[in-house]
């Protein structure tokens, strides 16, 4: 198959597998050494150590907490999902209830990766753009999974759940960074269905300075209508529609 033909024209608009060309009955062997680096890219960005104390230094914003989940390692993390969900007791204990807007929970989940590169800038992205909301302190989580945003917001008495996670890596990225938010979380009760998402958030796909303007108004929508999940649909202008977008900086 010729590199220039229509097929490979497509490839400057999808970062999928187009017209990969033949050698004799195969792939060449370009191609399969690029299939196999993608592959090597998800398993280490699922394997990788998290660096929590890392990225809540480059938040930089006071009152960052590091809590763990009761997954106590990452065979434990990925064999017991249940386990990514909870808080471990000393965790637990260290958060206070108060009377918040907000909690912004920043975790590993299923990318290291991801959240290393762009978690701390995210997060501050999403605080520039929520100023008015009372936040309760940001926790940094290892061994999370989306459910953990439940536990923490109930605990620190915060009306609206935010999880930024790394997501499940592909065969194009493994860097994505998924945002889920949830109005009045209930550890054990709330449901993927009562959750809004964002997904895909990285240089190559939602932007995200956009995946923070996004969330904005699904959160002011989230709170007028005193709900998120299905019932709530995510309507948002594109920010580049918006004349002063451009003052947004995290």
């Amino acid at each position: 198959m010729s590199r220039s033909d229509d097929w490979h024209a497509l490839t400057a608009f999808t970062p999928a597998r187009l017209a990969l060309g033949r050698a004799g009955d195969s792939l060449p062997t370009g191609r399969v050494l690029e299939l196999q680096l993608a592959h090597a890219r998800a398993r280490d960005a699922v394997h990788m150590p998290f660096d929590a104390a890392g990225v809540a230094q480059a938040l930089s914003r006071t009152g960052t907490m590091l809590v763990t989940t009761e997954a106590t390692d990452r065979q434990s993390y990925l064999l017991h999902p249940n386990a990514g969900r909870r808080l471990c007791a000393a965790s637990r204990a260290r958060l206070q209830r108060g009377r918040f807007d907000a909690a912004l929970v920043i975790a590993d989940g299923l990318s290291a990766t991801a959240i290393h590169a762009h978690g701390a800038e995210l997060a501050r992205l999403i605080l520039a753009s929520a100023p008015n909301l009372v936040w309760a302190p940001v926790t940094v989580v290892t061994g999370g999974r989306v459910a953990i945003g439940d536990d923490i917001a109930h605990a620190l008495g915060a009306e609206l759940s935010v999880v930024l996670i790394g997501e499940r890596p592909g065969l194009s990225a493994a860097d994505a960074v998924g945002i889920y938010l949830t109005f009045a979380p209930k550890p054990g009760v709330t449901t993927d269905a009562n959750r809004n998402c964002l997904s895909n958030i990285r240089p190559g796909g939602l932007a995200l300075a956009e995946a923070a303007h996004r969330l904005a108004w699904l959160i002011t929508e989230s709170r007028r209508l005193r709900l998120t999940g299905v019932a709530l649909k995510e309507d948002a202008p594109d920010l580049r529609t918006i004349p002063d977008a451009a003052t947004l900086k995290p």
